[in-house]
């Protein structure tokens, strides 16, 4: 009942312990719901800006396609045109035709230093902008400023700027990609390394109560064993006393009954003498049988010893009183007569006692059978529960060390996965240390070089513009191509 009531116990303390902890957990489901509801609410709306944005940045696209197209058409007629109206037989013709219309031409033409200087004008912008490519810039601006002829080295020097904007531009969104791959995989991997901490640290204290619990449940069948092995002893014991009190019994028992009978044997032969019973004669050996038929004789016969010389040995000596003898009896008065009637009643008690005592043997046989019997059923239960409780008790031993093994197994298992976990983290800080500056800063410098992008861009198409303007020198004459 103690092993029980502590078995009870622990099992109480253990499921108030679950319930608390399904309490939490319910909580932590209905917080996780909670949670994947909005993440999945973002995600669709994320889905839907993505796809706007594809839509919109597709529509984009096809319009920077045409602009360019348009674009790259309309510098090719105007230098055409240029080209034409430049050309020296039809400013001739020009000059016989149309006298005042060979000035508007002239006045209409780009000159080398309005394009150097409007170049220069669109890239000073974008250098007042701290730009990150400012020492480049400032490069071209010298070449720029330089008074070679035509501007082939200057556009080379602008298209090489552009083409390492663009590496530069891929190379952060190759770089951010990375971090941002890099960081949801650091991330899944941490939450996963926590949640496998919690698993093991319920493991392990799933296994220590285990343990306490095996353990005292392998106490209590060990005193059981010792109990039970206890009581078996002293029912050993006692059946054996009982016993001894049975054979004592039927021993003093069968002693008295034949002094019994042997004293109304005695009493018959002098009362009634037709129902004496006179002892066995002796039968006498064959050395006995020789010594008479030669004339011999034999040796005394010894007298019966035994109780009053009956021959009926003592069941139990009981010591007698060392009183002073009573006095003698008076002597009798007349002649001696018979009692019959009295020897009567005598041998009648005689018979009532030696009744009794074969009822009392009777009760001590059938008692002594029954007490041997459940003996014998009592020591068959109990190698039976003992068997039984040995065979729990090394299952019981044999749990107890796998949940021994398995604790030792998690608490291992609990420090990599920990000093994973730290490695982990430690990764997560250098990705912080390496990406978080770019990704703060991505769209500051995508947008930086866009402009940069665009305003070289821009400058490029007035010197490309340039190589086919009709350039006029300060004496009024044409020079042709720059």
């Amino acid at each position: 009942m103690a092993a029980k009531n502590k078995e009870v116990e622990a099992l109480t303390k253990a499921i108030e312990t679950k319930i608390v902890r399904v309490g939490n957990l319910g909580v932590e489901i209905a917080t996780m719901k909670n949670d994947l509801t909005d993440t999945q609410e973002g995600l669709i709306e994320d889905q839907q800006f993505m796809a706007e944005m594809g839509k919109t940045c597709e529509t984009k696209e096809k319009e920077f396609t045409l602009r360019l197209t348009t674009r790259g058409e309309e510098l090719t007629a105007l230098a055409d045109t240029i080209k034409i109206l430049n050309d020296d037989d039809a400013l001739e013709m020009f000059k016989k035709t149309l006298p005042g219309a060979s000035a508007s031409f002239v006045q209409m033409a780009v000159n080398a230093n309005s394009v150097r200087n409007k170049a220069a004008l669109i890239l000073e912008k974008v250098g007042k902008s701290d730009a990150p490519h400012q020492h480049q810039i400032d490069f071209v601006m010298l070449a720029l400023r330089g008074k070679t002829k035509g501007f082939e080295k200057v556009i080379k020097m602008i298209d090489n700027m552009v083409a390492t904007m663009k590496q530069e531009q891929l190379d952060d969104d190759h770089e951010k990609e990375y971090c941002l791959k890099q960081f949801d995989f650091a991330e899944d991997k941490k939450k996963g390394l926590e949640t496998d901490v919690e698993n093991l640290a319920t493991a392990i204290s799933d296994a220590e109560e285990g343990i306490a619990k095996l353990a005292e449940e392998i106490e209590a069948l060990s005193d059981g064993i010792k109990a039970m092995d206890k009581s078996v002893e002293d029912a050993t014991e006692q059946r054996m006393e009982e016993h001894e009190e049975y054979k004592e019994l039927m021993a003093s028992n069968g002693i008295a009954k034949d002094l019994l009978n042997f004293a109304k044997n005695r009493l018959n032969k002098f009362y009634n003498p037709k129902q004496f019973k006179a002892p066995p004669k002796r039968e006498l050996s064959e050395d006995e049988r020789i010594t008479l038929n030669m004339g011999g004789t034999l040796a005394p016969t010894e007298a019966p010893g035994g109780i009053a010389g009956t021959g009926i040995g003592f069941a139990q000596i009981s010591e007698h009183g060392k009183d002073a003898p009573a006095a003698p009896p008076k002597t009798w008065d007349g002649a001696y007569s018979k009692k019959s009637e009295e020897s009567g009643g005598v041998i009648a008690m005689i018979d009532l006692l030696v009744k009794d005592l074969d009822k009392e043997m009777q009760e001590a046989e059938l008692e002594e059978k029954d007490s041997q019997k459940d003996y014998e059923t009592m020591m068959t239960d109990s190698a039976s529960k003992r068997v039984q409780d040995t065979k729990s008790l090394t299952a019981k031993t044999k749990a107890k060390a796998d949940l021994g093994s398995e604790l030792e197994q998690s608490h291992e298992t609990t420090y990599s996965t920990n000093k994973e976990l730290m490695a982990t983290e430690e990764y997560i800080g250098s990705l912080h240390a390496q990406c978080d500056w770019l990704i703060k800063y991505y769209d500051v410098r995508r947008e930086a070089r866009a402009q940069e992008t665009d305003s070289l861009n821009k400058a490029k198409a007035v010197l490309s513009g340039a190589d086919f303007s009709m350039l006029q020198t300060n004496s009024g004459r044409f020079l042709g191509r720059a």
